[in-house]
């Protein structure tokens, strides 16, 4: 089977390659070592043909290490051309401007041979806690951020390289978590071949290539005939980054003409010497991520959608940084860019965008010794408030842009000697609109260890909070504290054992004017806790006697 396929063929192969690459993601999270893999799924896993396109992936992934990893593999092969490539290799590296944009996040390739020739690549990526160095909110370049990991091939002909695992082994503080998750990944690779060349024989393909074009082709015509129902101009949006001892400005102007899309980051405030630089791969990743949940969001994600989208950036500007910009907090800015776009679209198709959420997503790292007396890194993520949408509300303490899942609570504990005292939704932090903006959530640890712990944090949104659009109230803003006082958002801190540091995530930004919110919506708001008294008076124009009617019928059904 080759080049004269039909649709319906084609359309089995895509449901058998999906699933093919689901359950190499299984695969990687059941054997993996580490909770960010395994709970979190801080992962993305993809198959990209002989020519190094992105035609199927795991479904559950990180949007910007799908968007990163093509671009990945061709700086791979300018190291290793596919004529150097043996069954059984594996590629590796995390240099933060080949891959996602910082060092934890490691990805690795593995070419797939049929025969003597070679058909395809599986491709994975995966954040690790711990890459050694000495990360920290006021890193001045990438060397102090920790160990890179240029080109290299970890397998040859099947057999781990001995002298890269050694140097990888002696940077890591928690080594055997690290190269766990790394060795997860070569059980998966074998799992992709072995079922992606019974696929290609049961379904009599002798020309991968061939089908992969059909696949990429209709993804990038889905994504034209959408852009063409769209009006052509110009729309321009920016945003405030809370960045350091001054905010950042990013801008974005959104081209649109015919079935091509371009977005232009001129404008956007230079690089600066601390870590919340956004390399072009990952400006690139959420720029597209953004422009496909808005146009296409239901066609197959490919190479082939991305086709009609040209990205710019300045060079040496904060999406776009040069080396040795320190890049560990790249999502400070890169999670930014998708509300950017939005902003931007949102006088084009109002009806097809969210408001900002409370992202950037917020993360805690925490240092120190566990209760076996060993060194413990340990990271928590806390999402935000999801922003209005145009047909209903925003969801309360779920990621975007990114796809992160909770931390369990139960498992950190048993990791860390910390006690989680309170996990509660924050009222009124979702900003009111027709459609209101998701909840923030407060989450408190409580050090429960002898010797003093550590943690970092670097958070976004405290002086500038998630918008609302198109006449919605803003989200509330961030907020850490330290035994109730208020920290920094972007610090490193000791705590001793009983202290207490809290954190208030943001809320999502509202979607229209709240005056049009229906009555019963805001009623439901009431009598669930969502919204306060006050906040029903202030944002929505309810009377005394309003509320109070609202709250006695409640009362009457209860009884």
């Amino acid at each position: 089977m080759g080049k004269n396929i039909s649709a319906l063929q084609l359309g089995i192969i895509w449901q058998r390659l999906t699933g093919l690459m689901d359950e190499v993601a299984q695969t990687f999270v059941r054997t993996s070592f580490s909770v960010v893999v395994r709970e979190n799924w801080d992962l993305a896993c993809s198959l990209m043909d002989a020519n190094g396109r992105v035609f199927a992936q795991s479904s559950r992934s990180i949007p910007s290490f799908l968007g990163t990893m093509p671009r990945t593999l061709a700086a791979m092969l300018e190291r290793y051309p596919k004529h150097t490539l043996e069954p059984g290799d594996v590629l590796i590296s995390n240099d933060p401007w080949l891959g996602t944009g910082h060092l934890n996040d490691i990805t690795m390739v593995r070419p797939i041979f049929r025969g003597a020739e070679l058909v395809a690549f599986v491709g994975s990526t995966f954040h690790t806690v711990d890459i050694g160095g000495a990360p920290n909110p006021f890193a001045k370049d990438a060397y102090e951020e920790g160990l890179c990991i240029p080109v290299l091939k970890i397998c040859r002909r099947g057999e781990e390289n001995s002298d890269v695992v050694s140097f990888i082994k002696e940077n890591l503080r928690e080594p055997l978590e690290t190269l766990g998750d790394i060795r997860a990944q070569f059980a998966a690779y074998e799992l992709a071949q072995n079922k992606l060349l019974a696929l290609l024989q049961q379904e009599s393909i002798d020309d991968l290539t061939a089908v992969t074009d059909q696949i990429l082709l209709r993804s990038e015509n889905s994504m034209r005939r959408m852009l063409e129902s769209m009006p052509d101009g110009e729309f321009d949006d920016q945003v405030m980054a809370d960045g350091f001892e001054k905010s950042l400005r990013i801008c974005c102007t959104v081209r649109k003409k015919g079935s091509e899309l371009v977005i232009d980051y001129s404008g956007t405030d230079a690089q600066i010497d601390k870590p919340i630089n956004s390399v072009m791969n990952f400006t690139f990743a959420y720029s597209a991520y953004a422009v496909k949940c808005a146009f296409d969001p239901a066609s197959p994600n490919n190479d082939g959608g991305l086709r009609p989208l040209t990205i710019l950036a300045p060079e040496g500007c904060l999406v776009n940084p040069t080396r040795p910009a320190p890049v560990w907090g790249r999502h400070l800015s890169g999670h930014y860019l998708p509300f950017v776009i939005f902003g931007a679209l949102s006088k084009m198709m109002p009806n097809k965008i969210i408001a900002d959420s409370g992202s950037p997503i917020w993360n805690v790292y925490f240092k120190g010794v566990d209760r076996s007396q060993r060194k413990f890194v340990k990271m928590f993520f806390m999402s935000g408030g999801y922003g209005a949408r145009a047909t209903s509300d925003g969801p309360a303490c779920l990621s975007f842009p990114t796809n992160v899942a909770n931390s369990p609570i139960e498992q950190f504990e048993n990791q860390t000697p910390m006690l989680v005292t309170e996990k509660s939704l924050l009222v009124d932090s979702g900003g009111a609109g027709l459609h209101r903006g998701g909840l923030g959530q407060r989450i408190s640890f409580k050090s429960l260890s002898p010797e003093p712990l550590t943690f970092m944090i670097r958070h976004e949104r405290v002086k500038h909070p998630p918008r609302g659009f198109l006449g919605g109230l803003d989200g509330a803003a961030g907020l850490d504290l330290l035994d109730g006082v208020k920290i920094p958002a972007k610090s490193v801190i000791s705590m001793q054992e009983g202290q207490v540091v809290t954190f208030e995530t943001p809320g999502g930004g509202g979607m229209s004017p709240a005056h049009l919110r229906e009555r019963s919506a805001v009623q439901r708001d009431l009598i669930d806790g969502v919204v306060s008294v006050a906040s029903a008076k202030r944002d929505y124009g309810l009377t005394e006697s309003e509320i109070k009617q609202m709250l006695n019928a409640n009362k009457g059904k209860s009884s």
